[in-house]
């Protein structure tokens, strides 16, 4: 595959994760979306965020409940072959739950810090501005990081949610 078609690929699956995180702010939770794609680059799995569906579960990230569900269906051999495409850096909890599932690519819109400045100090969002590149660096295996990405349409996500919760 070439770079082009690759970073083609890349827009267009992290555009779906961004159609995702719309989905889960319209059903009510907060407006985050992860998909995982397959080595070929179809999509084996989507995941919006959980907060909200899983009983105010302040760990019910888009990327570490997809990074469960995935670690349960495939051996790490076959994860270090996919990518997670997410709206948002992980934080440093899915950055570990994506490390420890074998997943071996992460490709994201919005950086931590920029969803952190964005929000503020909500009570239900306690941004931690410690990059996902930090965590994965802290690894015996490496993670590829690609982000951010289509800056702008992944803050727009974000646009007057954490004022009016």
């Amino acid at each position: 595959m070439t770079q082009a078609t690759r970073k083609d690929r890349d827009i267009a699956l992290l555009r779906r994760a961004f159609d995702i995180a719309r989905q889960s702010k319209e059903a009510g939770d907060h407006p985050f979306g992860s998909l995982l794609a397959g080595p070929n680059g179809e999509i084996l799995m989507e995941q919006g965020n959980g907060y909200t569906a899983e009983g105010q579960d302040m760990t019910a990230h888009a990327e570490r409940l997809l990074a469960t569900r995935a670690s349960k269906r495939w051996r790490p051999d076959f994860l270090a072959g996919c990518t997670l495409y997410t709206s948002a850096e992980p934080c440093a909890m899915c950055s570990g739950a994506i490390y420890w599932s074998g997943i071996g690519r992460v490709v994201f819109g919005q950086t931590e810090k920029a969803l952190k400045d964005q929000t503020g100090d909500h009570a239900e969002n306690p941004t931690l501005d410690l990059p996902c590149r930090i965590v994965f660096s802290a690894g015996q295996r490496p993670v590829d990081v690609v982000g951010p990405l289509l800056e702008d349409e992944a803050a727009a996500l974000q646009d007057g949610f954490w004022s009016e919760s």
